[in-house]
């Protein structure tokens, strides 16, 4: 017991002469622990409420559009195996005048049966009430696109429905499992300009013309259905009423949307943790390491006394846990407090009903556990060296280490370097593994902060070239069904226009092989200012005049390249699948999809060229007289600004950026801060009586200075390129 007693005073003592190197040990560790606590945990927080919002609320399996459907078709898909419940619907994307709003956004209107509790994607009222059944004036709105334009139960919308204005009383905001994320296509979602709006189906139905009519189709699987088995019988079901072609809820835009937060979360649950403690191993070695060669001594002394290795073992293993242990709390405590924030940045950015952090018991165990683990790898080698030594070795001076001229100090241009340098790259040479490890964590700390910067540096690299290089018009607008061609020329009459370019998209599915790929067909004019296609050098080429234009990101899911033949089918329509050899590939950072020249695509189609779009150039001091005319144009079914879309983006999940990029540069300041000091103190250690004889040579307190930061500024100097 005496034994014991003595060795712990020994070892408060250690920790207390020591206790700048072991409180940079435990700062590391506490970020080690931070970082999995406070992201495993909003991790879990996220899917937990993921899992009992779609369970609740109903969340479907699988999502069909069709052109237009007898509502009555759901019998026939109930019979289908495998369906456990469907839901007819419609659907319609209008126009919206929104008050506070010049330029016009786009609304979804989507049917609610608000008498039938077990609808699939029920919506969660968060105020106000639902609209009245068979009202044809009152709507809900959601919660995202109500608070970026301030709306309220009372509000009055603008709407222009089956060429028909219409004036929409908001009664209420809500949200629905089927739109956590706001998105149209694959770009940025944009909260102020698109909203989903729900309304009584009876009355969106009348307004529509679709009494006995449905577009839109959602079901629920049986347990053990087989999903796609049931879209491919739903498929062909669907044909004659101009099906669009069935998606899984994988490929259903908002749960992918969160299922990729949720992927790119869990990484960093277990990436960075990885990074923190494997520094956490190397200081405590480094700091075992030192403290055991300035007690050669009393390691003697203890061996000569009767102590075994166990208890010498335990004694320094218990200076690597109690420091490493006291990181470790004071993480788990930290990571709490920052998995709070996290979850609340997610409550805000994907609006769940409830979305709360609690720290599982079984979070903080494996934290601990993986931490105290890290402390034993780190202490290991040093206790190791301290076991191997005899009481007689361990009484004298160690060895000196054995010194030869490296080859680089053979080299002519070694003498051209300044005397400081060549003592600390020598000093350096010498302990090649020391000097690789701290080389080694000096990066990691490096690697962090260009990781945290590179989701900033690769949003804006993706935005200029999207919304800088490839689109230069001011704003798209999208028809509610394809038009002859002139309606582009109709379009460039409108105020403001300076230029108008028609597009043709075509919902298609498109088949390599074994891979297929739903997507769209965009026919592009061949002459085109504002909509361009260029190489990797941003040089404007020419469309092919045949063939099929591919993004890269489609020709990587398809794995084909130029000249390979695509299958493309296109949906909604009754016709036999087509090949079609693939002419170019662009490389587009956003969006899986094709292109073609319109003559080309008018030739598939056996039809003469038309259009369902169009790309406008404006005269910006003309915009308002724009904006004014286009929101009363029965034909328009949506609008998308070039400029508004980024900055919308920037301006909710930026801020979410921000706050991570934050985190991770205070905790990488922490592993480079950690690592110097060590490597610093044990230097200033291990060349002592090195630096005592210069001094007594006639070196200024400066100048021994300038030698112990040369050598911490070399090694930041290698680490910074190899992390990069």
């Amino acid at each position: 017991m005496n034994h014991l007693t003595s060795l712990q005073l020994k070892l408060l003592r250690d920790l207390w002469r020591l206790r700048t190197q072991a409180f940079a040990v435990a700062a590391v560790a506490m970020c080690g622990i931070t970082s999995p606590v406070s992201t495993r945990g909003a991790y879990e927080a996220l899917r937990l409420a993921q899992h009992t919002y779609y369970q609740q609320y109903r969340f479907a399996d699988v999502f069909a559009s069709v052109r237009r459907a007898p509502a009555g078709i759901t019998d026939a898909i109930r019979r289908i195996e495998g369906v456990a419940d469907v839901q007819a619907r419609v659907l319609f994307d209008a126009t919206l005048d929104v008050p506070g709003l010049t330029e016009p956004a786009t609304g979804r209107l989507v049917s609610l049966k608000t008498a039938n509790q077990n609808d699939l994607n029920r919506i969660y009222p968060r105020a106000g009430r639902l609209p009245a059944p068979g009202s044809r004036h009152e709507i809900l709105v959601r919660e995202a696109f109500a608070g970026a334009n301030a709306l309220q139960a009372g509000v009055d919308l603008k709407v222009v429905i089956n060429g028909r204005f219409e004036t929409l009383t908001v009664t209420g905001i809500a949200i629905s499992p089927e739109y956590i994320n706001e998105m149209r296509g694959s770009g940025f979602p944009d909260y102020r300009r698109f909203g989903v709006l729900w309304m009584d189906h009876e009355a969106l139905s009348s307004l529509l013309g679709m009494r006995e009519g449905c577009i839109d189709i959602v079901l629920t699987l049986s347990p053990g259905a087989s999903e796609a088995e049931v879209i491919h019988r739903l498929d062909g079901l669907l044909e004659t009423f101009g099906g669009l072609g069935a998606i899984g809820r994988e490929d259903q835009l908002s749960h992918q949307f969160i299922s990729n937060e949720l992927a790119q979360t869990r990484v960093s649950a277990t990436v960075i943790p990885t990074i923190f403690l494997s520094v956490t191993a190397f200081l405590v070695h480094n700091v075992l390491l030192r403290l055991s060669s300035l007690q050669r001594t009393q390691i003697g002394l203890l061996k000569s006394f009767g102590f075994g290795h166990v208890t010498i073992a335990g004694h320094y293993m218990q200076f690597a846990l109690i420091t490493v242990a006291t990181g470790s709390i004071t993480g788990i405590a930290l990571g709490s407090w920052l998995g709070h924030g996290l979850a609340h940045l997610y409550a805000r950015f994907f609006h769940f009903p409830i979305l709360s952090f609690s720290l599982s018991a079984s979070l903080v165990l494996t934290a601990l556990i993986v931490s105290l683990l890290s402390a034993l790898l780190g202490s290991s080698l040093a206790v190791l060296r301290v076991l191997r030594m005899t009481s007689a070795d361990a009484m004298r001076p160690e060895s000196p280490l054995h010194y030869r001229r490296s080859n680089l100090e053979s080299s002519r241009w070694w003498w051209r370097l300044p005397l400081a340098l060549r003592m600390v790259s020598r000093n350096l040479l010498r302990t090649p593994l020391k000097t690789s490890l701290t080389v080694l964590g000096l990066s990691m700390s490096t690697a962090l902060v260009i990781t945290g910067l590179f989701s900033f540096d690769a949003l804006n690299e993706i935005i200029r070239f999207q919304y800088r290089v490839l689109q230069l018009e001011e704003i798209s607008v999208t028809l509610n069904e394809a038009y002859s061609a002139d309606v582009v020329s109709r379009l460039s009459r409108l105020p403001g226009v300076l230029r108008a370019e028609g597009f043709l998209s075509m919902p298609v599915s498109l088949k390599v092989r074994h891979r297929e790929k739903r997507t769209v067909i965009i026919g592009l004019e061949r002459e085109r200012q504002l909509q361009l296609t260029v190489d990797a050098h941003e040089r404007s080429i020419e469309l092919p005049a045949e063939g099929l234009v591919s993004s890269r990101m489609l020709a990587d899911l398809l794995e084909f390249q130029i000249g390979d033949s695509v299958e493309i089918h296109f949906l909604g329509r009754r016709r036999q699948k087509i090949d079609v050899p693939v002419t170019l590939i662009l490389d587009e950072p956003i969006g899986a999809f094709a292109y073609m020249d319109t003559q080309a695509l008018s030739r598939l189609l056996q039809k003469i060229p038309t259009a369902n779009g169009a790309w406008l150039a404006l005269d910006m001091t003309k915009a308002d007289e724009f904006y004014r005319t286009i929101k009363a144009l029965p034909a328009l079914a949506s609008t998308s600004l070039r400029e508004a879309t980024p900055a919308s983006f920037l301006s909710t999940v930026g801020e979410n950026i921000r706050i991570n990029n934050s985190v991770l540069i205070f905790f990488a300041c922490v592993i480079a801060a950690g690592i110097s000091y060590n490597s610093a103190r044990i230097a200033l250690s291990e060349h002592a009586t090195e630096l005592a004889s210069l001094r007594i040579l006639g070196f200024t307190r400066a100048e021994i200075t300038v030698l112990l930061l040369t050598e911490q500024w070399l090694l930041t100097a290698i680490a910074i390129p190899l992390a990069a």
